[in-house]
Parts: C-alpha cells; sequence; structure tokens
C-alpha cells in the first residue's frame, strides 16, 4: 500500500499533512487562551497578569522536551526515509523513556524555583498568590505533558495526524468545560485553571500510549537500545527548539519587567493579551512546518531532491498567503479581540488596542522564519536552525526590547517584536540562499 511519503507532492497532498496539524496546533493555542479568558473574567486581570508571570518557568521546564521531541522526530523519519524502521523504533522508545526521566526532574525543578523566581519581582502579595497557585498545579502534569508534546509530533510523522488533532480538540474542549466548573462551580481559583490544562494536555499523552503499542503503527514500541549517539543527535538537532522555548521565557520576563518599570502591573494583562493574539497567528505556522517536517526528513533521507525542492517552494507560498490573511484579520478584529479579556473602560483594554495594532506588523515576518527554523532541523542541520532560532528569539529581541522603549516609550516596547522580527527574516533568507546548493532545495 502506497504511504503518503511516496505520492506525488502536490498542494493538495501537502495540505493532507499540514491541514490537521494547523487546526491541532491552532487549537493547543486555545488552551492557554481559554484559561486567560476564564480567570479574567472570572477572577480578574492580576490573575491574568499572574499566568503571563508563570510561563516564563513553564517554558524552561518543557524546553528540554521540546528539543528532543522535534530533534527525535527528524533522526527518526530520516532513518524511516533509510530504510531503517526496525532501528528507528528502537530508538523512537528509547527517547520516549528519556522523556520520562526528563519530565520527573523537571518538575522537581520547577517546584524549586516558585520562591526564587517570584519573590524577587516586587509584585503585589494577591500577584504573587496566584503565580504560586497556578504553576504549583501545572508542575503535576509535568510527565504527562512532555508525552504529549512527542505524541503529537510522533503521530504526525506516523500518518495520523488526523487522530493527533482529535486528541487536541477532544483535550481543549475538557480544557473549557473544566476551566468553567473548577473555577465557577467548585470555586477553585487560579488553580482550577491549571489543573483544567493539566488534564487537557494529558489526552494525547494517554491516547499516545495506547497507539505507539499497537505494531500496526508506522512507529510503534520495541525493545529500546540504549544509543547514546542517537540521544545526543536528537538533542543537537533539536536544541534550536530548546533555544527558542527557553529564549522565549526569558524575554517573556523582559517583556513583563519592562511593563512593570513604564506602566505596572496593568502593563503586564496588556502583553498578556497581545501574546495571545500572537501565539494564535504563530500557531498557524508552528502546525504548518509540523505537517511537513517529516515530509522534508524523509525525502532528505531518500535522497530526493526533485520532491523536496518542490515541496518547499510550495510552502513558501502558502506561508506567504497564510502571513496575508492572518495579518488583515488581527487588524480588523483588534477590538473584539482585546474585549473578550477586559471591557472597554478598563485601563488594559486601551494598552492592549494599541499594542495589538502595532505588533500585527510582526505577523508578516513570523511565518517564513518559524517555517525556516524548521526546515534546517527537519534537514538534521540543527546548527543553522539553532542559530536562526536563537539570533530571532534572544539576540535580535533583546536588543530591539532594550533599544526602542528608550527611545519610543511604550511604542517601544509593542515595535520590539516587529522589528525583530525583520532583523530575522534577513538572515532566514540568508541562511536559506547559502544553504541551497547543499540540500538542492
Amino acid at each position: 500500500m502506497e504511504n503518503g511519503y511516496q505520492k506525488p507532492v502536490t498542494l493538495r497532498n501537502i495540505l493532507r499533512f499540514a491541514v490537521p496539524t494547523i487546526a491541532m496546533t491552532v487549537f493547543m493555542s486555545f488552551y492557554t487562551m481559554v484559561d486567560g479568558l476564564f480567570v479574567s473574567n472570572l477572577i480578574g486581570t492580576d490573575a491574568l497578569s499572574a499566568i503571563n508571570l508563570t510561563a516564563p518557568v513553564i517554558q524552561l521546564v518543557t524546553a528540554i522536551s521540546t528539543m528532543l521531541a522535534a530533534g527525535g522526530s527528524a533522526v527518526i523519519m530520516r532513518k524511516m526515509g533509510e530504510q531503517k524502521s526496525g532501528e528507528a523504533r528502537e530508538d523512537f522508545t528509547f527517547l520516549i523513556l528519556v522523556n520520562v526521566v526528563v519530565g520527573l526532574v523537571m518538575s522537581a525543578l520547577g517546584y524549586g524555583t516558585i520562591g526564587p523566581v517570584f519573590g524577587g519581582m516586587s509584585l503585589s502579595a494577591d500577584v504573587a498568590g496566584y503565580c504560586a497557585a497556578y504553576l504549583s498545579r501545572y508542575l503535576l502534569f509535568t510527565v504527562p505533558i512532555l508525552l504529549m508534546n512527542n505524541f503529537t509530533l510522533y503521530m504526525i510523522a506516523s500518518e495520523k495526524a488526523n487522530l493527533s488533532l482529535i486528541c487536541s480538540v477532544s483535550g481543549g474542549i475538557l480544557n473549557m468545560v473544566l476551566d468553567y466548573v473548577l473555577i465557577a462551580w467548585f470555586d477553585m481559583g487560579i488553580g482550577g485553571a491549571a489543573l483544567a490544562t493539566g488534564l487537557g494536555y494529558s489526552v494525547t499523552a494517554v491516547v499516545g500510549l495506547f497507539v505507539f503499542s499497537r505494531k500496526e503503527s508506522l512507529l510503534h514500541f520495541e525493545k529500546p537500545v540504549f544509543r547514546w549517539r542517537v540521544l545526543l543527535n536528537a538533542a543537537a538537532n533539536g536544541c534550536s527548539e530548546m533555544a527558542t522555548a527557553l529564549v522565549t521565557g526569558i524575554i517573556t520576563m523582559m517583556f513583563n519587567w519592562t511593563m512593570l518599570h513604564y506602566i505596572g502591573e496593568e502593563g503586564v494583562a496588556a502583553v498578556t493579551i497581545i501574546m495571545y493574539v500572537l501565539m494564535f497567528a504563530s500557531s498557524l505556522y508552528t502546525g504548518y512546518s509540523y505537517g511537513v517536517a517529516p515530509m522534508i526528513s524523509f525525502y532528505y533521507g531518500e535522497r530526493n531532491c526533485e520532491k523536496l525542492k518542490k515541496l518547499i517552494a510550495l510552502s513558501l507560498k502558502v506561508i506567504a498567503a497564510i502571513s496575508v490573511l492572518s495579518a488583515a484579520a488581527s487588524l480588523l478584529l483588534t477590538e473584539p479581540l482585546v474585549s473578550v479579556f477586559a471591557r472597554p473602560d478598563d485601563p488594559v483594554y486601551g494598552l492592549a488596542v494599541t499594542g495589538n495594532r502595532i505588533c500585527t506588523i510582526a505577523l508578516l515576518f513570523i511565518g517564513f522564519n518559524i517555517f525556516a527554523s524548521g526546515m534546517f532541523t527537519a534537514l538534521s542541520n540543527g546548527a543553522v536552525s539553532a542559530l536562526l532560532a536563537f539570533s530571532r528569539s534572544f539576540v535580535f529581541m533583546s536588543v530591539t526590547m532594550i533599544a526602542l522603549p528608550l527611545i519610543l516609550g511604550v511604542n517601544g516596547i509593542w515595535l520590539a517584536t516587529p522589528a525583530a522580527e525583520c532583523m530575522a527574516l534577513v538572515l532566514s533568507a540568508f541562511m536559506f540562499g547559502k544553504n541551497r546548493r547543499r540540500y538542492q532545495y
């Protein structure tokens, strides 16, 4: 039976891989947004600020899993393309076990950071309490969340993107229902929101354990072989994804500290709303990149330059179309989007409306940068992928975040993201052209 990797590279066949993953990542972005929606409306904007303030710790905890999931998927699918399926399955099982161990360690480290992190931020007693309550419940689900990160990508690689989508939708619906039940009915406050999110994420983890236990799956559990070189290759190849997760946490903290300095906790709430909008739009590009990454890895392992070239050319056109549409939608829907989280008479509303209109410029560049980094990861070039991700997420953001507010004040904070993404696009285009002959895309 012909599998999806053997079919011709057409827009229809690409979208067969990508549409479920786009829908999946968009729906996954709702997890955090739904928490923000219920928390801001049922508890208040102080609690909404707390969710944003805890985000860096959560991103630090999950960074290693993100690295192993993205890097491991590329390594394993390359072996599948090289007709080494048995070895690929042994490596898959080994990397899943590594993730379980990492989850336990990172959960313990996360609990150890709660006091030191929030104790040094000069927060009000209410906001600090919200932060501790949210994070302490969230960390209970560290292992299921790490398994979810991995199983999501491996389901896509195993041509089970539709199942991954169903899991994400089911988990998201469970999250929404539990958010209301735990906050409104059981009066569990922000801790209830964290429990709802963790249980929602756990759906993919539980289903994945059953799916990959079946021999019928393209990838399935076999007796693991501890090949440490595979672990090192997965880590090196996925280091860009880990850098992105780590740096996202650092940049979020920089945003928060800058806003606390210029405006106060209301500014942090406004930043949270803007991040939701950017996260939603970015999920479109991330979902597409996740969908086509196994195809890129497979064709690279197969040395099929013709299919690889056509896949990447069509992908750039898709990214361009999504970029224009998402930017236009963000501009047109700014006020309705912001009003979901803050009332028009709330000072947070005006800040967020202005910020969203400025930050929307970034949507024209983000997609190309996300795809470029993901493409090089899929091609097993972790060094270039890491350079792109680290420069985009840390170097350029740090420069713009420090310099622009000094010149333009609060508007400089909003302009930092579009400016950094534009700089990153120049670097992405350079690396794309430089490596074209090597990979023949």
